[in-house]
């Protein structure tokens, strides 16, 4: 067949090539609309079917994710919507798997919660991701997944999140490493070393220490990794493109700092486990299983979780209230009238209950996290043939999704649609702030509809570790408003961008200086 293709010349070769893909496509379109007709059910509108319309979108995908506009071309692609259905298009790249992009709460409630059995992370997902996350809670579907949650939650229950002991000991060194009153810092960097510093204590009884040791390989080679993962994932199809030597690289050393606790923890018999008066999270997870891989992969998952979510949703708070006095100031007199301002004896550390007994604070983070959720884009895969609602409006055909489809919803761009709140003055308050401003008192008087605001999911793979999450925010946030009084930004505000990883970060940091009180009041790390 070789023979006889090069013996036709290079033009009737290319032709022959071209006419080939052409009937494999035209032919792979037909049996796809063939299907979908048979279930009873619509496309969602079509931008691509094939490499010849779709290759731009993923150039154009990989070429914004690299230029931190990804969050411009996500919304860019619903310019090419129908009425009938204006939140979510299809794509196609190679012909066999189409990519659904939606904003649509309908859908991500289908996906999380009604349909949750039909949808999952899939095998294209684990293939991509495993090399990082192995067979953890976030790679997996099924049996795999139900006993990687099982593993975890126990870990997160109430009585574990209300121990703030690990909380007050990194709250207190982030302080300590803040610059003197006036003076700038970008504390996005030091969030993100306190939550690997919390993380890595939380996990495994023993810290990186970043706080303290900044230049550690293991805080370059995660940022290394996370970053070549999102582009791996992005460019799926073409992912073979991708340099990957200091993807490799950094997991190996993510492993080498870890390979010794797993082994040190393994060592420890039953017994000795059990007489552990603080357990770690791995300690716990020895409790239940002796196979060194499956602890590996459930702390990994857990370390990204835990660290980046935390810190870049710290950054984004301090980036708004810096910009916003009055909030700031508002939120310190909250926090002083609670548990004292500091001098004879009155300043405490916050308790859990504290913390769950200001509202405003929790309103907030809530603010923070409704226009800057921290995972901006999430994914499904079809684990049979399903559908989506139609269109999100009732009657609308549903759309109908094949078994190896993958739908990729974002967070980000559903919870800044203007259509999905009120008009000013129609929540219950005497106005309604703009949908695009930072505003916590909007939560004061107003409830988003049912999957409108899901910055941790929802269904059955709910965030397990939200209630520490947010714990661990409010917890930092009262230690600074108990210490400043106000912070003032030193960047330019209206060049920060949404910088989209795995997490959504400032891509300019939060270079801010934070102003002590006047009276001299001291700081005081005394117990709860």
């Amino acid at each position: 067949m070789l023979q006889f293709l090069f013996a036709l010349g290079p033009f009737y070769t290319s032709a022959l090539v071209l006419g080939y893909l052409t009937i494999f496509f035209l032919s792979r379109r037909l049996v796809v609309d063939y299907k979908i007709r048979k279930l009873g059910g619509v496309r969602a509108p079509v931008l691509a079917t094939n490499p010849v319309s779709g290759l731009p979108f993923m150039v154009k995908a990989g070429y914004c994710q690299t230029k931190d506009r990804l969050d411009h071309f996500y919304n860019h692609l619903f310019d090419w919507a129908t009425p009938e259905c204006p939140n979510c298009v299809e794509l196609a790249f190679l012909g066999r798997v189409r990519f659904l992009m939606t904003r649509e709460p309908e859908h991500i409630k289908t996906i999380l919660t009604t349909k949750f059995r039909e949808y999952g992370k899939g095998e294209r997902f684990h293939e991509v991701w495993s090399p990082f996350l192995g067979d953890s809670i976030f790679t997996t579907d099924g049996q795999l997944w139900s006993e990687s949650r099982a593993l975890i939650r126990p870990m997160f229950v109430k009585e574990r999140v209300q121990d703030l002991d690990i909380l007050n000991k990194w709250a207190t060194t982030l302080i300590d490493k803040l610059p003197p009153s006036g003076q700038t810092v970008d504390v996005m960097d030091l969030f993100y070393r306190m939550t690997l510093d919390v993380t890595t204590d939380f996990l495994l009884g023993d810290s990186v220490n970043s706080l303290n040791n900044p230049k550690h390989e293991f805080v370059a080679a995660f940022q290394d990794v996370q970053r070549i993962q999102m582009l791996l994932t992005i460019l799926a199809p073409l992912r073979s493109l991708v340099p990957t030597h200091r993807y490799t690289r950094g997991i190996r050393i993510l492993e080498r700092f870890i390979s010794p606790f797993i082994e040190r923890t393994l060592s420890l018999t039953p017994d000795e486990l059990d007489k552990k008066r603080s357990p770690s999270f791995l300690h716990n997870l020895a409790r239940v299983t002796r196979d060194a891989t499956v602890i590996r992969d459930q702390l990994m998952a857990v370390l990204i979780a835990g660290r980046d979510t935390t810190a870049a949703t710290l950054s984004w708070t301090l980036y708004e209230l810096a910009h916003y006095p009055h909030i700031y100031a508002k939120l310190r007199t909250q926090v002083l009238s609670a548990l004292g301002s500091g001098g004879g004896g009155n300043h405490r550390a916050p308790s859990y209950d504290d913390l769950k007994r200001m509202p405003y604070l929790t309103h907030t983070l809530n603010e923070t996290l409704r226009l800057y959720p921290a995972v901006p884009y999430n994914l499904r895969a079809a684990l049979q043939d399903t559908s989506l609602p139609g269109g999100g409006r009732p009657g609308q055909p549903d759309i109908v999704v094949l078994e190896g489809d993958v739908v990729v919803y974002s967070t980000l761009a559903m919870q800044r649609r203007r259509d999905l709140y009120p008009p000013a003055s129609t929540a219950g308050q005497e106005k309604f702030a703009d949908p695009a401003v930072f505003c916590p008192e909007r939560w004061e008087g107003w409830t988003p509809r049912p999957w409108t605001y899901v910055p941790f999911n929802g269904g059955p793979r709910i965030c397990v570790g939200q209630n520490f999450a947010m714990t661990e925010m409010a917890f930092t946030l009262v230690r600074l408003l108990q210490r400043y009084e106000r912070l003032e930004y030193r960047g330019d505000w209206h060049a920060q961008f949404h910088k989209a990883e795995i997490v959504g970060a400032p891509g300019h940091g939060v270079p801010v200086a934070l102003f002590e009180a006047e009276d001299g009041e001291e700081f005081e790390t005394g117990r709860f």
